[in-house]
């Protein structure tokens, strides 16, 4: 792992003063800090990747939007069971999940 970009992700996230931090920066962000900390960072990931699967960015690429939603399942499933933030986005990203296999099948 690159020392100086796990830096200047926490830079970027201490200089952004939000809660989570959104978009394509905060998908850089907690992708490249949940490698280090999943358990701190994993569930923010997992709740940006459902938001970023619902942009318009992608709302028309299906392919794309199932990628971003199986990645925060996958990730939102790796967080230890004692996470408080586990159950939530897991659900949500589930959701998300099945709303997009709804869409599809219609």
């Amino acid at each position: 792992m690159d020392q100086e970009m796990v830096l200047r992700a926490r830079v970027k996230l201490l200089g952004a003063n939000r809660r989570v931090v959104r978009g394509t920066e905060g998908l850089w962000i907690y992708r490249l800090l949940t490698q280090v900390e999943p358990e701190v960072y994993g569930s923010k990931l997992a709740y940006v990747l459902v938001e970023a699967s619902a942009s318009a960015l992608v709302r028309e690429l299906p392919g794309q939007r199932l990628a971003l939603l199986d990645e925060a399942v996958a990730v939102a499933t790796a967080l230890g069971a004692a996470n408080p933030y586990r159950d939530k986005v897991l659900s949500k990203a589930l959701a998300a999940r099945r709303e997009l296999d709804g869409q599809q099948a219609t």
